[in-house]
């Protein structure tokens, strides 16, 4: 398990590292915010061979609240060394849980690895 933002995972058997860049909530989902270094194939190149990488997540607050993937998007960052990205649930963390556990699942070829990542969802005093 790892603490929000900032964290790096190292995901794909080592070869590429998720970084994440921050967390927010609005009104009806959350957001995480993240990069990959290096950049994945089929981002660099959309006629990539390779298998693409899929990015899926549900999360749990500490009231046991359940949250669904509710979409994202990822490309190529401007200066073409890292995919960038974002990633949604639904519905935005009930207001009086505390914390956000968001199990990040990252899918390519058959394999699927699950990382846990905590947020806060109070301000740090």
């Amino acid at each position: 398990m790892s603490r929000g933002q900032g964290v790096g995972i190292s995901i794909l058997g080592g070869s590429h590292r998720l970084e994440v860049l921050g967390f927010s909530s609005g009104p009806d989902t959350f957001t995480v915010d993240y990069a990959i270094t290096p950049p994945l194939p089929d981002d660099v190149d959309a006629d990539s061979t390779e298998t693409s990488v899929f990015l899926h997540l549900d999360a749990r607050d500490d009231l046991g609240n359940e949250y669904l993937d509710s979409g994202g998007a990822r490309g190529l960052g401007p200066n073409g060394t890292r995919t960038v990205g974002s990633i949604s649930g639904s519905p935005a963390p009930r207001p009086e849980a505390g914390t956000l556990t968001v199990t990040l699942v990252v899918m390519h070829d058959a394999e699927e690895v699950a990382y846990e990542l905590v947020f806060s969802l109070r301000p740090e005093r």
